[in-house]
């Protein structure tokens, strides 16, 4: 008899269900069970553990809190599956009538859940390996630093623009080798210029503050972790089992980061084909033409995946489409990559691919699109044609 635990996980505690069938009434026994809240610190650890699970159902709430009970529980040998929010959101309140949202209803939904679905995989969010999830990490730990860059860097402009407004406009940034910034250095006091001593002997500023300098040293530690995350993920990505997306990626122009951004969403390609590792297709009826219609399904959960697949929202006689799901980060990165690489004639791939895209967004440009339309639709297109040139 397998032993399941649903895992509802909050920030500092979870919220444990164990079952060793499906209840027959999920509804009646959601009132009579006596459900656990295990505290996260070592002797919550332990009661976890004692219950001696065989699979443990969570949520894919985050690095930061499922990661803790996901690693213990796998280090212990236990099954470790994920269960995607909306899909459980709808399978607690279609299919098991539970009562309005909480934690223990979350938890008993999730041990349901696997007696239903335990023998369809795609039921369940992908499971990645240590390396794609160490990938992962990275590039949301990139992100960060990256947000928290940007509000440090308008403040010293601005602080510069009254101290010493000769540079308050520099565009500095890191060396190849991982050296900071130049101008950031020097206001930090960590590399010397004798440019930048120059220029503010003869400023018309009224001089550089502590403050100042403070925001500059912060930039400067930033810098250096951001140097070193790039560093890891660089091994991380010379894999031998990523050489041929490498290839593949390549040929789109993409550069270390959205390479390992788009490795982290859909490494291996194989999950996303079916059980003759090739591109799942279906024909059905179409909804308003009644004729057989192509589904490309496998592509289609690629798309997703990348949060580029737009979804058809119809009510009446309005209709409209919007990218609902998949990654966000991945979204915006691809949207950042048609910017630069595409958009602009000077920087475009000279093969087919970039001929494709190149085309497509002139084509819609012209004829008087909004160019974040335009861009979005791009990004779409090569993800279509990304996903082909994987399967070859």
């Amino acid at each position: 008899m397998i032993r399941v635990l649903g895992l509802d996980i909050s920030k500092s505690s979870v919220s444990a269900c164990l079952l060793l069938e499906k209840p027959t009434s999920p509804r009646q026994f959601y009132y009579d069970c006596k459900f656990l809240k295990i505290e996260a610190n070592a002797n919550g650890i332990r009661k976890l553990l004692e219950l001696s699970p065989d699979v443990a159902i969570m949520e894919p709430t985050g690095n930061n809190y499922s990661k803790l009970w996901g690693t213990h529980l796998a280090r212990a040998g236990v099954e470790v599956r994920l269960a995607g929010h909306k899909e459980l959101r709808s399978y607690r309140a279609n299919h098991l009538a539970l009562p309005d949202k909480d934690d223990d209803a979350d938890a008993l939904a999730l041990a349901c859940y696997y007696f239903d679905y335990s023998q369809d995989p795609r039921r369940f969010v992908q499971i990645r390996d240590e390396v794609i999830v160490r990938i992962r990490e990275l590039v949301l730990r990139l992100a960060h630093l990256n947000r928290v860059q940007s509000p440090i860097i308008n403040r010293l402009r601005q602080d510069l623009a009254w101290q010493f407004p000769e540079v308050a406009l520099v565009q500095s940034r890191r060396g190849a080798s991982g050296e900071v910034p130049l101008l950031w250095g020097w206001l930090a006091g960590e590399r010397p210029s004798r440019k930048y001593d120059s220029l503010y002997f003869q400023t018309v500023g009224l001089g550089i503050t502590a403050t100042v300098r403070h925001h500059a040293s912060r930039l400067c530690n930033l810098q250096s972790e951001e140097f070193s995350i790039e560093e890891e993920l660089s091994q991380l990505l010379n894999d031998s089992r990523f050489e041929k997306y490498r290839t593949t990626f390549a040929r789109f122009g993409f550069g270390p980061r959205l390479s390992a951004v788009i490795i982290s969403q859909i490494y291996p390609i194989e999950a996303f084909l079916d059980a003759d590792g090739k591109p799942e297709i279906r024909i059905r009826s179409g909804r308003n033409s009644k004729k057989p219609t192509k589904r490309h399904l496998s592509l289609r959960r690629f798309q997703k995946a990348l949060g580029l697949a737009p979804s058809l929202e119809s009510s009446g006689d309005m209709k409209k489409s919007k990218v609902i799901g998949g990654s966000d980060l991945c979204r915006k990165a691809m949207w950042q990559w048609v910017f630069t690489r595409i958009e602009p004639k000077r920087s475009r791939l000279d093969n087919s691919i970039g001929e494709t895209l190149g085309e497509l967004l002139d084509r819609e440009k012209a004829a008087g699109r909004p160019v974040k339309l335009v861009r979005m639709k791009v990004a779409s297109r090569a993800a279509r044609l990304l996903f082909r040139e994987l399967v070859k």
